[in-house]
């Protein structure tokens, strides 16, 4: 693993993501090491030649001047690396970030794979509007282990339950989702008394990474080839049209909201946990920001 310091102009970015106001990465590259992950694309914009996964940049910025400008926006934690990743235990970049901010009148939105993040539970909690994202794509830690280095699922699982104790808006984000593979029903069963909102999001292959899934799923899954390749050479939306109809139904029957597109101009957050459904990238921008209204 290669790790450096460097420096950096600012840790806040004006973001075109439909949900935040503002990106901050503390970190480039990320040990998680994740096979599916579409950050990998960073690789590209860095000096590097070791594979994603095997290195991380830790920045250094100058302190945050007059935080409380960006009162009533948004901050993302993070869009292209884990803000909780195992390194942040001693570094403490993502810590500082929350720590220039707190009193500013900013909203946080963190995501990670991470249970480091109890750390920060009550600095977090000074925050308006505090949501916190934890990716849970299976309950078998076998498979998880073949995806990523993170912590385990029942280790993601016990943090997210107690942000949700404390009171923190906690979110079960089910992606990505493996066709044939991830049992969405199965994974929100488990959340769902510990989380007020569930994302769904598809598993999307294109970069270098899409070789690199198919290549294990024929490996490891040669019953799923002819899924993968009508979902992903072939462009079919049949499965995720399906699975969209079963989720629907199944949440009617426990009494759950079930969001899509045009419905998430609508409160995402309620009891029992409201489900949200990600499928299509190329339509997560216009729900999103129907969702942010």
């Amino acid at each position: 693993m290669i790790i450096q310091e460097i420096d950096v102009k600012d840790v806040l970015t004006k973001t075109n993501l439909p949900v935040s106001d503002y990106a901050v990465n503390p970190y480039v590259g990320c040990t998680h090491a994740c096979k599916y992950c579409y950050a990998s694309f960073m690789k590209r914009f860095t000096n590097h030649p070791e594979p994603w996964g095997e290195f991380v940049d830790v920045k250094n910025w100058p302190l945050i001047k007059n935080p409380k400008k960006y009162a009533g926006k948004e901050i993302f934690l993070s869009s292209v690396t884990d803000p909780y990743q195992p390194l942040e235990a001693k570094y403490k970049r993502t810590r500082m970030v929350l720590e220039q901010m707190k009193g500013s009148g900013v909203s946080v939105s963190i995501s990670t794979k991470s249970d480091l993040i109890l750390r920060d539970l009550e600095l977090i909690k000074t925050f308006p509007r505090a949501q916190v994202s934890w990716s849970i794509n299976t309950l078998d830690e076998d498979f998880r282990k073949e995806m990523d280095r993170g912590v385990s699922i029942e280790r993601r699982l016990a943090a997210m339950k107690q942000f949700y104790d404390a009171g923190v808006q906690a979110t079960c984000f089910i992606s990505p989702i493996f066709p044939g593979i991830t049992d969405v029903k199965v994974i929100i069963e488990r959340a769902k008394h510990q989380c007020n909102l569930v994302w769904l999001e598809n598993l999307n292959l294109r970069g270098d990474y899409k070789g690199r899934i198919l290549n294990w799923i024929h490996e490891h899954h040669p019953e799923l080839d002819e899924l993968y390749r009508e979902v992903y050479t072939k462009g079919s939306r049949e499965y995720w049209t399906a699975l969209d109809q079963e989720i629907r139904e199944y949440c009617a029957a426990e009494n759950m909201l079930y969001l899509r597109d045009d419905d998430q101009h609508r409160s995402p957050f309620g009891e029992p946990p409201v489900v949200c459904n990600y499928f299509y990238h190329e339509e997560v921008r216009k729900s999103a920001k129907k969702l942010k209204k």
